[in-house]
């Protein structure tokens, strides 16, 4: 939920929008947020015909394609009750091309239903008419043009191009303008400075970019989403590994890392946090000498955030919200 007015809506949200429009961006994707300020029912951006015909559509005379966010989060089925009610009010709404994270096997009633639809209702079916219609021309026009991509890729050629090496710089650009500097203690942490290191995290990139700078480092690894049990038997086996490492660099991507962190606080070692997540949950996290937010568990983020710890960089990202 966005509790915003209006104006600031137009004023300040959608402005980047706005110079998109202009420039005739191709698509825009619906998100599944809500505005009880400017639409009372609070529904979300993905099924309101405020939002993507009224605002989006006519407002700002937007004439491209309309794409939703997955529509098997619960941001928007949640509100709409079921999976096919979603897929109807997606479609009423506005968007052109309704985009699921899972197949829908074909007697599932997010087709039966809506197909049904089609059959009783001239206006929903015009509004599928039109959309298709957009979605076409959108391909026509895209595959008439010089500059489209091949069809059938040069096999030969993959492997220079894939990963794309201009785009992973960006991304690991815009990862480093974002990483933010919460509390300082021994910072930056030079690998020559930082004794015997303890890598203690989930995701591999972060074990895989720990070990790029600080080579020597051992590994402690935890479940993405731990449970309370496991929780708890790890706040004692950490404590046990931690007795043999000067440095332990800990991975907070939820409120059970973040206690993890927090029963570090008597053992006498230098702990840092990368927080990779909300960074609510590294707020409070006494035994922290140097704590940084990264936001994201994209291995770029993760690149950023140790890069920024060695001192490759000074970060200079802001504090999204107040505490």
């Amino acid at each position: 939920m966005i509790n915003i007015d209006y104006n600031t809506l137009m004023n300040r949200e959608l402005v980047p929008f706005k110079y998109l429009i202009a420039e005739n961006i191709p698509a825009i994707m619906s998100g599944h947020l809500g505005f009880p300020k400017i639409v009372a029912s609070g529904e979300p951006a993905s099924l309101s015909k405020t939002f993507l015909t009224d605002i989006l559509r006519t407002k700002l005379g937007f004439k491209g394609l309309i794409i939703t966010d997955d529509m098997m989060m619960n941001g928007d089925t949640l509100y709409a009750g079921s999976v096919s009610n979603a897929f109807r009010m997606a479609i009423e709404a506005g968007n052109d091309i309704v985009i699921s994270s899972t197949t829908a096997h074909l007697n599932e009633t997010l087709w039966t239903s809506n197909l049904d639809l089609m059959r009783q209702s001239t206006s929903f079916k015009q509004t599928v008419i039109e959309a298709a219609r957009r979605v076409i021309k959108t391909k026509l026009e895209y595959f008439k043009n010089k500059n489209h991509a091949p069809i059938y890729p040069d096999l030969d050629a993959i492997q220079k191009s894939i990963p794309d090496r201009e785009g992973q710089k960006f991304f690991l650009e815009q990862a480093c303008r974002s990483i933010t500097v919460y509390k300082t203690g021994m910072f930056p942490l030079k690998p020559d400075a930082a004794g015997r290191v303890l890598l203690a995290g989930s995701l591999p990139d972060f074990f895989a970019e720990g070990k790029k700078r600080y080579k020597n480092s051992a590994n402690f690894k935890f479940s993405y989403d731990m449970g309370p049990n496991e929780t708890l038997w790890m706040c004692d086996h950490i404590m046990e590994t931690a007795a043999a490492y000067e440095t332990i660099i800990i991975c907070v991507d939820s409120k059970n890392s973040a206690t993890l962190a927090k029963h570090l606080k008597n053992s006498g070692k230098r702990v840092i946090i990368l927080s990779i997540m909300t960074p609510v949950d590294a707020f409070d996290i006494p035994s922290a000498d140097t704590i940084l937010m990264g936001y994201s568990y994209s291995p770029y983020t993760l690149n950023a955030l140790f890069g920024a710890l060695a001192g490759e960089y000074t970060p200079h990202g802001v504090l999204p919200l107040k505490q």
